[in-house]
């Protein structure tokens, strides 16, 4: 199912989703969580992102290792690489997997406010905290799973 969208490589297509999504699910994750002014404006935005994101780095994952099965990929050198590229994947998806519950509780628990009202303090840090390092985990690995992909590809060229 993950190998080839109407005859081309799934995995190059797949990717650029992702690339999309988990920078724009970190930000707006961080947002939600370090700026009561920008809940309002955000919170849609987070709930989708965070209930997308995690599909499309799935799908980059899987059709990934169905990509690298392929007889081109077989060579000693680049079976290394792609271990070290995949390992990346399967870290960011767990990441996002984490960021994307933690954004959707803080939505649920951390809702916008009137002006002087006070919300759960004690979730609202915690969520908040865990929103941040996750979002940071993500754009690292986002990063990191897209180098070493890209290095793949474009080295010698």
């Amino acid at each position: 199912m993950f190998e080839r969208v109407l005859g081309l490589p799934a995995h190059p297509l797949f990717i650029h989703a992702a690339v999309v999504l988990v920078p724009l699910l970190a930000v707006a994750g961080i947002l939600y969580a370090v700026w009561p002014g920008a809940r309002r404006h955000v919170r849609w935005t987070l709930i989708v992102l965070a209930v997308a994101t995690p599909g499309a780095v799935f799908a980059a994952k899987e059709s990934g290792e169905a990509f690298a099965g392929s007889d081109n990929f077989q060579s000693p050198q680049l079976q290394a690489d792609i271990e070290t590229h995949e390992g990346f994947g399967n870290n960011l998806f767990l990441v996002v997997l984490g960021l994307a519950l933690v954004a959707l509780a803080l939505a649920y628990l951390v809702r916008p406010l009137p002006a002087g009202s006070v919300g759960p303090v004690a979730a609202h840090w915690a969520l908040a905290g865990l929103t941040v390092l996750l979002g940071l985990a993500a754009f690292y690995f986002v990063f990191k799973a897209g180098d070493t992909g890209a290095n793949m590809v474009w080295n010698g060229f």
